[in-house]
C-alpha cells in the first residue's frame, strides 16, 4: 500500500512496491534486515564523507548550547555521538528499526556514554514526548523515509522549545558536469551493487537511490520547513552538492 503525501514524491517510493505493507513498515523491516552492515557500507560507501557531514551539522548544533537534544530516527547512533562534542545534558535517539536501535546501544555502551545518550523506539511522525521538551533536534538522512514528510516535520517542530533549532542532514542531487554524471552513475550502479552484495539484501541499496531521486530538496524542503512551523530554513549544499545541511529554528 502506497503513502499519499501530494508534498513529498519520495512517499510513493517503497522498498518493496510488491507489498501490501505500508511505507513506514517496509523502512523498518528493511532496516532492521541490514543493521549488522549498516555501519560499515554507510562509511564504505560515502567513502567516509559522512564523518565530515556531521561534524558540520554538529557545528551547527554547537552554536545555541544545547542541554537537550533530541536525533530523529537515529538509526545506529552516530549523529548522536556525535552531539556529544555540543556538551549537551542528555540526548534522546528515537527510531522505527529495533535492530538498528539495538546496534546503536552496543556502541554507546561501548564508549561509555549511556548515562547521557538514550536510544528508544519511536515513531518520527508522532514521538513519545511532550511539547517544548527540547532545545534541538537533528536527523541525518531519515526525513527521507518518513511515510509522511510534513507530519513528520510538524511533530518534530511540536517536541522543540520555542527559539530552539533543527538540523537535517540529507542527500540531494548535484547539479553541476562531471559531480552530477559521476554521482548519477555512482547512484544507479555501482551503490545498489556493492550494497546488494554486502547487506544480502536485495532492495535496500536501489531504494536508497530512487528516493534521493524523488526527494524534494533545497527552497523545496525549506519551504515544507516552514509550512510545517519552522522559521528561518537555510539550506547548505555539501561536497558538491551530494548532500545538503538544512537548518531553521521555532518562532519564538
Amino acid at each position: 500500500m502506497q503513502a499519499n503525501d501530494a508534498n513529498n514524491p519520495a512517499s510513493h517510493v517503497l522498498p518493496d512496491a510488491s507489498s501490501k505493507l505500508t511505507k513506514k513498515a517496509q523502512v523498518a523491516d528493511m532496516f532492521n534486515n541490514i543493521a549488522g552492515k549498516y555501519d560499515f557500507l554507510n562509511h564504505f560507501l560515502s567513502l567516509g564523507i559522512d564523518k565530515g557531514w556531521r561534524k558540520k551539522a554538529i557545528r551547527e548544533l554547537s552554536a545555541i548550547h544545547p542541554e537537550r537534544v533530541l536525533d530523529v530516527a537515529t538509526g545506529t547512533g552516530d549523529l548522536a555521538i556525535a552531539a556529544m562534542k555540543a556538551n549537551p545534558q542528555s540526548i534522546v535517539g528515537v527510531d522505527i528499526a529495533e535492530q538498528m536501535l539495538a546496534v546503536g546501544r552496543k556502541k554507546i555502551a561501548k564508549l561509555k556514554l549511556d548515562q547521557i545518550i538514550t536510544l528508544q523506539e519511536g515513531d518520527s511522525e508522532s514521538l513519545p514526548f511532550e511539547a517544548n521538551s527540547f532545545d534541538a533536534a537533528t536527523c541525518a538522512y531519515g526525513v527521507r523515509n518518513f511515510e509522511n514528510l510534513e507530519a513528520g516535520l510538524r511533530d518534530i517542530c511540536r517536541v522543540i522549545r520555542p527559539g530552539g533549532k533543527v538540523i537535517i542532514l540529507e542527500f540531494s542531487k548535484p547539479k553541476r558536469f562531471p559531480i552530477k554524471q559521476l554521482y548519477q552513475f555512482y547512484f544507479r550502479f555501482i551503490l545498489p551493487t556493492v550494497g546488494k552484495i554486502v547487506s544480502k539484501h536485495s532492495r535496500a541499496y536501489s531504494y536508497l537511490p530512487q528516493s534521493v531521486m524523488a526527494f524534494p530538496e533545497g527552497n523545496t524542503f525549506c519551504a515544507l520547513l516552514e509550512k510545517s512551523g519552522f522559521s528561518a530554513p537555510q539550506a547548505r549544499p555539501l561536497t558538491f552538492g551530494i548532500t545538503t545541511l538544512y537548518t531553521a529554528t521555532k518562532p519564538q
